[in-house]
């Protein structure tokens, strides 16, 4: 038993030249090809699906051109205007020439100014002269009246018709505070006094003034006959007993 055993692997089965020795290549090839199939196949059936399908007619299609923009509106016609004829009696030369010449008219103011020339007077009625020499009118009473006037001159000082005291405040006794205080007092038409401010002031003493100041009430002042407001100047007398 053993002595075949060793024999069969001393002695070679396989001989040179016979029709085995291509059957191991013929083997491998074969095998090899069924591994490459095996592995392309599934490759190549899921091709389509896995690589991105590229864009038909990307090539041919292109942006359409843009429209160029419309003209600009044409300016609006202006219609020539023909000159109006000037009249005859402007003075003006005329455009065309006359076909006869006609003696000149004489103006009606010319011979108003000749005549005034003639008598002496040398003023035409109504002309530019006698208008620009004539003087403005004086203002009516009525303007005049409506403006406070400053007392002086021929504006008397009006006599006080009502006097009212003033209050003496008790700050200023127990301050022993004393003095004038002088105020501009507008007087109206009527004679009531209508405003009042201070021109020289004692601060504790000043509104007890301008208070009895404006009760006092005057007899109206007249201008040419007809009532007027007029501005003039007050003291109140401030003195402890």
């Amino acid at each position: 038993m053993a002595d075949n055993m060793f024999g069969d692997v001393v002695a070679s089965s396989i001989t040179l030249g016979g029709k085995r020795r291509y059957a191991v290549p013929l083997s491998i090839v074969a095998h090899t090809l069924i591994i490459v199939a095996a592995i392309i196949a599934p490759l190549i059936a899921t091709s389509s699906a896995i690589l991105p399908t590229p864009p038909a007619m990307l090539a041919f299609v292109s942006t359409p051109a843009l429209s160029p923009p419309p003209p600009p509106p044409a300016p609006p016609r202006v219609a020539p205007q023909t000159p109006l004829p000037l009249a005859a009696s402007s003075g003006a030369a005329p455009i065309e020439a006359p076909h006869e010449i006609t003696p000149e008219r004489q103006v009606q103011a010319n011979r108003e100014l000749v005549g005034a020339i003639e008598t002496g007077t040398g003023v035409v009625p109504g002309s530019f002269i006698e208008r620009s020499s004539t003087p403005p009118p004086p203002p009516t009473p009525a303007v005049v009246a409506r403006l406070p006037v400053p007392v002086g001159g021929n504006i008397k000082q009006p006599a006080k018709a009502k006097d009212v005291r003033p209050s003496y405040p008790q700050i200023a006794q127990a301050a022993r505070v004393q003095g004038l205080v002088i105020i501009e007092a507008t007087i109206g038409p009527t004679g009531k006094v209508q405003d009042a401010r201070v021109l020289r002031s004692i601060p504790l003493l000043d509104a007890a003034a301008l208070d009895a100041v404006r009760q006092w009430e005057y007899s109206p002042t007249l201008l040419n006959g007809i009532p007027i407001a007029v501005v003039m100047t007050v003291t109140v007398d401030f003195r402890l007993q």
